[in-house]
């Protein structure tokens, strides 16, 4: 199993960055070739893709961000890949933000947001995504021309700048904006556990991986876990990704490689040898057979 370096954001590619630093802007360009780690969001974030596609894996969901798209993230434990062209470099504009700022614009524009709620519950959602229309066009180009001028963002631009965002935002999507609040930073309950197993249960993650994404060491997850399904992590998973595949191979008629990622795996070989553990037979083998006995 490899073991993934944690990058804790935005420190780590800002070293000089400052405690007090409330909101920030990056022009963030990654070199060819994939990347995939684990990642701590010590403040919100808002990833606009310029080109290329990324994925990444949250306790209760996937987030597939590419350059049609613009993602708000609450701060948090997550798992980052990077589907990156062999010929083009991979770009997006990061802005982090901590949970005072959106505080302050949350009081500042306090009764347009009453009037807005006033007309419908919003239910708390740690991550958005909206397509990026041409108001979003415009605004990363005045985005990309102040990061060309090579002088510093002022404090007050930056704020400037967030403000107008989320006043389009409040305009054309105002329940979903008003939905974000940040994910608080602690470990999950027994209901989350059970939801972060279920919701990664088809994605290529390792058991220390989803220990990390549930906020929890890796020997504290495995206690919790058998508590919680009364058997190890690995033996549940294997158990319940193979009656996944079982299922698809047997009712929906699916070839042995269309399945393998489906449940989690990155090779048809690993998926086989998964499967023999389980029912004895290789993937294709079961399907012959049980194809023969229904006819």
């Amino acid at each position: 199993m490899t073991n993934l370096s944690i990058t804790t954001l935005p420190q780590d590619i800002f070293p000089k960055v400052k405690k007090y630093d409330e909101i920030i802007f990056h022009n963030y360009e990654a070199p060819i070739g994939s990347f995939k780690g684990k990642s701590i969001l010590q403040m919100n974030a808002i990833s606009m893709v310029l080109s290329g596609e990324k994925t990444m894996l949250f306790s209760n969901k996937s987030v597939f961000i590419k350059d049609d798209e613009f993602h708000f993230l609450s701060a948090g434990h997550c798992l980052a890949s990077m589907k990156l062209s062999e010929k083009k470099t991979f770009r997006s504009i990061l802005i982090f933000f901590d949970d005072k700022i959106l505080t302050d614009f949350h009081l500042k524009h306090h009764a347009l947001i009453a009037r807005i709620k006033a007309n419908q519950i919003t239910e708390s959602q740690p991550y958005l995504a909206f397509k990026k229309d041409d108001f979003i066009l415009n605004f990363i180009h005045s985005l990309q021309i102040l990061f060309e001028s090579k002088t510093e963002i002022s404090a007050a631009m930056k704020l400037l700048k967030f403000e107008e965002l989320m006043l389009h935002l409040l305009e054309t999507h105002p329940y979903d904006i008003l939905s974000f609040q940040p994910h608080k930073n602690k470990s999950l309950d027994d209901f989350e556990i059970r939801k972060a197993v279920e919701a990664n249960i088809s994605n290529a993650i390792t058991i220390e991986e989803l220990a990390f994404l549930c906020k929890l060491s890796l020997s504290t997850f495995k206690r919790r876990f058998n508590s919680l399904y009364g058997t190890s992590p690995n033996r549940w998973i294997l158990q319940r990704r193979m009656e996944i595949a079982r299922d698809l191979l047997l009712y929906y008629d699916q070839k042995p490689s269309e399945v393998y990622y489906k449940v989690g795996y990155e090779n048809h070989s690993s998926f086989s040898q998964s499967f023999r553990q389980i029912y004895g037979l290789t993937p294709k083998e079961f399907q012959l057979q049980h194809v023969s006995v229904r006819q």
